[in-house]
């Protein structure tokens, strides 16, 4: 998406500043540009309009409505596409800032620092079709609890797959299996929109074993095309409260001629804390068992380094969070180098998530990272366009 063709709201109280953003913008040839002077005037201008803005540029210190809540009220009201932080505070606040804006949900471009010139808005606003990008629009859909009882049991619900690559060779060696619900209608809800509901109607347990079995079911298919690759399947909580749930994953797994050891099977942080010693034995049967343990979103939880000590786990994820934009933060870039220093000690693999930009993959190459997922490589596929998608990544450019 051509920068030209965004539309652009500066929120700056400095009235020299705000003058200077409007030009810079015009001479970047953006049409689309309005401004207010202050936090509370631009809510009611974005208010009243009918389509919000691609795009926010707002000062962080102003008087009245500083840009924190201004940035809180726009996120969580819908008012915009993204947001741009203009500002020459401490860096460390602007990333706590563009944190809190992602955690509402709302499109980050980053922080530029004052004085503003073409070039850094430029370098910004051209971030903009990127996030277009990484972000699967859902169309509101509205789901009962016999709505998603159904879909279950019809089979609606199924895998799609993301590509984990080396970082040493770009070669795709494993896929991440995530939950889509593909309606009559043709429509593709993702897990946000269902997978709670399921939880609550204590589906979980039923989905992830079918995730499972529908992705060994691929693997081997894939395995007798010469595809071969291991899947990574998320398993539920409450699945470690159960103490045959490792017998059942190993007779799921091995009726598909699959080997454990090709499969890994995913947990969050919090995953094991509701019930520790249960957790405990299923998680050491698994092992046993030959699956590979994966402790997923690492840091994003408060229990990472105990849950490291004490779980057999033989792969770390590093989120997304701490992914994006590192190259560019120092103290995301020191989360990101201090969790793969940590890997390294403890002898285990490490992917990171959300992989999107050139940027965000040679830091990670630099530092010495194993695999990457992300947008970079590929969006989670159906399965059957997996091998397309992967052909296509592992041609060279011309």
């Amino acid at each position: 998406m051509s920068i030209s063709a965004l539309s652009v709201m500066v929120v700056e109280d400095h009235g020299f500043q705000r003058r200077m953003a409007l030009r810079l913008l015009e001479n970047l040839g953006i049409a689309g540009v309005s401004d207010a002077a202050d936090g509370r005037s631009a809510l009611q201008l974005l208010s009243s309009r009918d389509e919000p803005p691609d795009v926010v540029m707002v000062d962080l210190d102003m008087p009245g409505m500083d840009g924190i809540e201004f940035i809180g009220h726009v996120a969580q009201r819908r008012l915009a596409r993204a947001v741009l932080v203009v500002s020459a505070l401490d860096p460390a606040l602007l990333n706590t800032v563009q944190t809190m804006a992602r955690a509402y949900g709302l499109r980050v471009l980053g922080s530029v620092e004052k004085p503003l010139t073409a070039e850094k808005l430029a370098a910004a606003l051209t971030t903009y079709g990127d996030l277009l990008g990484d972000d699967e629009v859902d169309e509101p859909v509205e789901i009962s609890a016999t709505a998603i009882r159904e879909a279950l049991a019809r089979g609606e619900i199924r895998p799609w797959f993301q590509p984990q690559v080396e970082f040493g060779n770009g070669k795709a060696v494993a896929v991440e299996a995530l939950a889509r619900w593909v309606r009559r209608d043709g429509q593709v809800v993702r897990p946000q929109s269902f997978i709670g509901l399921l939880e609550r109607e204590g589906l979980a347990d039923p989905l992830a074993d079918l995730m499972l079995e529908q992705a060994c079911q691929w693997k081997r298919r894939w395995d007798l095309e010469g595809l071969r690759l291991n899947v990574s399947v998320n398993i539920s909580p409450t699945s470690l409260a159960d103490p045959t749930a490792a017998d059942r994953y190993q007779r799921i797994v091995q009726a598909q001629n699959v080997d454990p050891a090709e499969v890994v099977l995913e947990l969050t942080e919090s995953s094991v804390m509701a019930d520790a010693a249960r957790a405990l034995s299923v998680l050491a049967r698994l092992r046993l068992k030959g699956f590979g343990l994966s402790i997923d979103d690492f840091g994003t939880g408060y229990s990472s380094l105990a849950q490291l000590s004490h779980i057999p786990f033989t792969e770390l994820k590093i989120d997304q969070g701490f992914v994006a934009g590192a190259w560019q933060q120092p103290r995301k870039r020191a989360v990101v180098e201090a969790s793969l220093d940590l890997a390294r000690k403890l002898g285990l693999e490490v992917v990171a998530e959300g992989v999107a930009t050139v940027e965000d993959w040679q830091m990670l190459a630099d530092l010495g990272c194993s695999m990457a997922q992300g947008y970079l490589i590929a969006p989670p596929v159906a399965p059957e366009d997996l091998p397309r998608v992967l052909a296509q990544w592992r041609r060279p450019e011309p």
